[in-house]
């Protein structure tokens, strides 16, 4: 018995040393581009949800650091504009600052006269709509984190599939028959999972943006409810 898997370890190295051996030499350095085409159709999917996730990753971020501004001073000048009664520059000042914060305490401003609760409640209901603003397309982030993995592992599937064809085509099992499947395996898999970080990792950090933003927010309107109550 023993005898028998010898001779097959060896009829099994001689066929592989011979495949090596007829094997054209690939240079290492292979362009990138070429490596990617090699994934085959399944690169398409892949390549669209790159640049779908790096386009919102990128608008997203701009977006809330404009957003941002500065709270601070902002609140400030409100404040100074209320102490001396100027409820006209305060909304003017409101008008020039494109900002969420200035919105919601422009609805606030132009609510004064009723009750604080209710001015409480517009201010609320204007900053929910500005944070499902700044949320916008951060969840397909999270959509393209999920599938893009899985995308990738159809292509895995297609290689394999390629592998044994072409062993079944050529009724041979050496590295010409095996090189072109494992192409298309291993670039759809490693692409598959790259995109799937970079979405999972952009969903993440902008989602951290988003909620240092509400938090800067909430701070803000408590202050500006004060501001009225004083006065």
């Amino acid at each position: 018995m023993s005898v028998f898997f010898l001779q097959i370890a060896a009829t099994t190295a001689d066929t592989v040393n011979t495949a090596l051996a007829a094997a054209p030499i690939v240079p290492a350095d292979v362009p990138l581009i070429d490596l990617l085409l090699r994934g085959g159709p399944v690169m398409i999917p892949l390549v669209a949800l790159f640049s779908v996730s790096i386009y919102i990753i990128i608008e997203r971020y701009l977006t809330i650091r404009k957003a941002a501004g500065n709270p601070d001073f902002f609140m400030n000048s409100i404040r100074s504009l209320m102490i001396k009664n100027d409820l006209s520059g305060a909304k003017l000042l409101c008008a020039q600052t494109a900002s969420p914060l200035a919105r919601m305490v422009e609805k606030g401003l132009r609510r004064i006269g009723l009750p604080l609760r209710e001015i409480e409640t517009s201010v609320e209901n204007v900053g929910k709509i500005e944070i499902a603003r700044l949320e916008k397309n951060i969840s397909i982030l999270g959509i393209i984190a999920g599938i893009a993995p899985m995308i990738g592992f159809v292509g895995t599937i297609i290689g394999v599939i390629k592998i044994f064809y072409s062993i079944a085509a050529t009724q041979e099992f050496g590295i010409p028959q095996v090189a072109d499947g494992l192409y298309v395996k291993l670039v759809t898999s490693a692409t598959g999972l790259i995109v799937g970080i970079i979405a999972h990792v952009g969903y993440h950090w902008l989602s951290i943006l988003v909620e240092r933003m509400v938090f800067r927010m909430e701070n803000s309107a408590i202050e500006f409810m004060d501001i009225l109550q004083d006065n």
